[in-house]
């Protein structure tokens, strides 16, 4: 373990630090603790440094999309800035953000199943590659390819929605 440490704790540390923008003890020894425990899940045909840095940017989005780290960024701002943003919604923008949502929906539902199920299960429900892999019972990097190849669908028919905001 001791060489493990040695061998990839730079990767990793850049690893959380393009994620977050900081270096993160916290998420680097979950990094080390869930490598430790997955040892035997590790297969030898892939390059085990790849894998190591899919555990750490995999924690790393975990991470970004858990409450505590929302909770901690929340807390950063002093009352004078959180009183300066505006939360009021008026009834033209909840229109608008409703109707927004029923078009991406819409263009979620016409993906493709397989693909539809992999980015429903990743954006909306939050599973790791890792747990959508294990639920759909398919390679990991399947699960990447479909979520990648409806972003890039999703991405050509919901441009339009880009153009609009600006």
């Amino acid at each position: 373990m001791k060489k493990i440490l040695s061998e990839h704790s730079y990767k990793i540390k850049q690893i959380i630090k393009n994620f977050t923008g900081e270096f993160n003890e916290d998420l680097e020894q979950e990094v080390y603790i869930k490598t430790f425990k997955n040892l035997d899940k590790y297969k030898e045909q892939n390059k085990f440094s790849q894998w190591i840095c899919t555990i750490a940017a995999n924690l790393c989005r975990d991470y970004l999309r858990s409450a505590k780290f929302k909770n901690q960024n929340l807390t950063t701002y002093d009352n004078d800035e959180l009183n300066n943003i505006s939360t009021q919604k008026t009834p033209e923008i909840e229109y608008g953000l409703k109707e927004r949502q029923k078009i991406v929906l819409k263009e979620v539902n016409a993906l493709p199943k397989k693909m539809k199920e992999a980015i429903i299960l990743y954006e909306f429900e939050n599973y790791s590659y890792e747990k959508i892999a294990q639920k759909l019972k398919i390679p990991e990097g399947t699960v990447k390819s479909r979520i990648n190849n409806a972003r890039k669908i999703l991405k050509d028919r919901l441009s339009f929605l880009m153009k609009e905001e600006n």
